[in-house]
């Protein structure tokens, strides 16, 4: 018999206290801007434009020689022009500690070209390798490779540092570059406007813990563009407050798929809304399209999320909707969720399944999921005839789909 229950799948390694650390340390971070780090000389005083060669400063491409501090000082020197400036990284391998780069900043644009190597120390602290904050018109771009050098501390170490980390940017475009193996997540966005991540490549083992592909919360316009994501956790995950995301022409595999959420887990989370996911490919992914909620928690809705011509190569669990996501056992409360979805549709989904059941629908009983429409589910089940799911919803349904709903 089919229940409408959570469906079973494997924990993440690291307790759901890690993700709330990630999001309030954004606040704090806030907090704390203009504060600089030890021995960085402070953004804004002036300093050349033009093109800035991190050697020229003493950068040494010898992969043992720290370069943070000549890369603060480029920093600086870019920040503070009148004109735009590129911090340039040439072809070879650096060694790099925690860097932040902070702004405002004087410069009308800040390009930094990434051609060589850039790798981790094992020792990297706090909640990023990289932060860029308050910065606007940023552009990353080149064929260069962000190294967090994970499988050095994977298995003895808990830690929070994302690789790339933007807190209240406006105006940027990451292109082209390749996050290698990160400790944490590989990118997060938290508080922006505007970024367009366009053509790069995140990838780490597929049982690597908590590296994320790219995260996002509390951010508006935010475009993921004909790129490849494979990793241990979710390619892509959105928290509270996105508004006007668009995913296109993404690869996601190994990993956990897309997820929206998990949502109404803490007080004040602010609405989800315009999220557009469109031909991608999930192949060899645990899940596919998740929009996941917790029970009993806090108020939050959902809304206009909308999956277009996706295919699946091998993905667990396809379509889901789940309304009781409570990982690790520790939800102490049985009551419904107090999230709101709506305005929500999958069409032209079509590919293959480990499991048999390939849409979950798994809404609210206090706020029955409304206007669902599923349309063309084509996804074959390799484990047995194929299934769906659907709980305290009456989704439309047009074409064919897994009988069930």
């Amino acid at each position: 018999m089919k229940h409408c229950g959570s469906t079973t799948t494997p924990m993440r390694t690291f307790p759901a206290m890690l993700f709330l650390l990630i999001v309030v340390s954004a606040t704090v971070v806030a907090a704390q801007r203009g504060a600089g780090q030890p021995g960085m000389p402070a953004p804004g005083g002036g300093g050349p434009g033009g093109v800035l060669d991190v050697t020229k400063y003493g950068a040494v491409a010898d992969g043992k020689t720290d370069m943070s501090p000549v890369l603060c000082k480029a920093w600086a020197d870019a920040c503070g022009s009148a004109e735009p400036s590129t911090i340039l990284i040439p072809a070879g391998t650096f060694l790099c500690g925690k860097t932040d780069l902070k702004g405002p900043c004087k410069s009308p644009q800040i390009q930094i070209q990434v051609l060589g190597t850039v790798t981790a120390p094992n020792d990297v602290a706090g909640e990023s390798w990289f932060l860029f904050d308050n910065v606007n018109n940023l552009n990353i771009n080149g064929n260069g490779v962000f190294d967090g050098q994970g499988p050095a501390i994977w298995k003895t170490v808990k830690s929070v540092a994302v690789t790339l980390r933007f807190n209240y940017v406006t105006n940027a475009l990451i292109e082209g570059i390749t996050s290698k193996d990160s400790k944490n997540f590989h990118f997060i966005v938290i508080g922006g406007k505007n970024l367009t991540f366009s053509h790069i490549t995140i990838t780490a083992a597929g049982d690597s813990p908590n590296t994320d592909g790219i995260h996002m919360g509390r951010a508006a316009q935010i475009s993921i563009l004909d790129s490849n994501i494979g990793t241990g956790d979710d390619c892509i995950s959105v928290g509270d407050g996105i508004s006007d995301l668009t995913v296109t022409n993404v690869t996601c595999g190994p990993g956990h798929g897309i997820a929206i959420g998990s949502l109404g887990m803490y007080p004040n989370e602010s609405p989800v809304k315009g999220i557009h996911v469109k031909n991608c490919t999930l192949t060899n992914t645990l899940n596919g399209l998740r929009i996941k909620s917790w029970p009993d928690r806090e108020v939050c809705d959902a809304s206009d999320i909308h999956f277009d011509d996706i295919i699946m190569n091998n993905v667990s669990f396809p379509i889901i909707v789940d309304q009781d996501y409570c990982p690790w056992n520790t939800c102490k409360n049985t009551g419904p969720s107090k999230v709101s979805l709506s305005d929500i549709s999958f069409t032209n989904i079509v590919g293959t399944s480990g499991t048999p059941e390939i849409v979950h629908l798994n809404c609210s009983s206090l706020h029955p999921c409304q206007n669902v429409q599923l349309s063309n589910i084509d996804v074959k089940s390799t484990a047995g005839p194929a299934t769906s799911v659907c709980c305290n919803v009456k989704p439309t349904i047009s074409g064919s789909i897994p009988p069930g709903c």
